[in-house]
């Protein structure tokens, strides 16, 4: 009679084997892969470029302060040196509500001095007058284009009022105290320079600035014999001349 041989049981056919275990049932996980490495580049050369144009633009901004306070151009100085009284006297008002006037002369010397180092100055359109208590007593005078080197200064006597000017008008109270001043011997005037500069300094040239320069000056009229060839009477200045220049 035949044998009938049974399968043998799960438990012996993995005996001496290893387990399987619930993990190993679990499906694999997926690694991904990302381009870390070309980001990191890429961060890199824009931060080099961001570092390279800030350098740039610090040496650029160094350099042009640089320039700046070395061929910076500084205002002129003004000075009176001398003044000159040719005449000075009130003219009689044609009648009594016509404005007064005053016939007025002078030829004043002046100094401008350039202290740039590195700028030189040109002066156009320059225009002088005389002033008392506020009101012009003189015409206005031309003066020619003037040219002026760096670090130098130079002298104009411009004759201010003229033979064959004018009188100017006044009012009357400004007419009373010039009579009274020139009367005393000591008269208060000043000097006002109008013009435009332009500097050039090194490679760059400045536009056209306005100019308004003002000496004030004490001024001692004395009646009686001239001096010199012109028979100009004495006009010493008394104290020190004061001038202020605006830009």
């Amino acid at each position: 009679m035949a044998e009938h041989h049974l399968p043998p049981e799960p438990g012996h056919h993995h005996k001496g084997g290893k387990g399987v275990h619930a993990d190993d049932l679990k499906p694999a996980r997926r690694r991904g892969y990302g381009y870390y490495g070309h980001d990191k580049g890429s961060s890199g050369l824009v931060r080099t470029l961001c570092f390279v144009v800030l350098v740039i633009l610090l040496l650029a901004g160094i350099t042009a302060l640089v320039l700046y306070l070395v061929y910076r151009p500084t205002s002129p100085a003004f000075a009176v040196n001398s003044i000159a009284v040719y005449s000075i006297s009130n003219v009689a008002a044609p009648s009594a509500g016509a404005p007064s006037a005053v016939a007025a002369s002078f030829q004043c010397s002046l100094v401008i001095r350039n202290p740039s180092g590195r700028a030189s100055a040109r002066y156009d359109r320059l225009t002088a007058y005389v002033v008392y208590r506020g009101e012009a007593i003189t015409a206005p005078a031309q003066l020619p284009p003037l040219a002026q080197d760096p670090d130098s200064a130079v002298v104009v006597a411009p004759v201010i009022g003229g033979a064959g000017a004018p009188p100017v008008p006044v009012s009357h109270d400004t007419a009373a105290a010039l009579a009274n001043d020139v009367s005393y011997g000591v008269v208060s005037l000043r000097v006002v320079l109008l013009g435009r500069v332009r500097f050039v300094s090194g490679p760059f040239r400045r536009g056209w600035r306005s100019m308004y320069a003002r000496c004030d000056l004490l001024v001692g009229v004395r009646k009686g014999p001239g001096v010199g060839a012109a028979g100009v009477p004495e006009a010493p200045l008394l104290g020190n001349p004061s001038c202020d220049v605006e830009m």
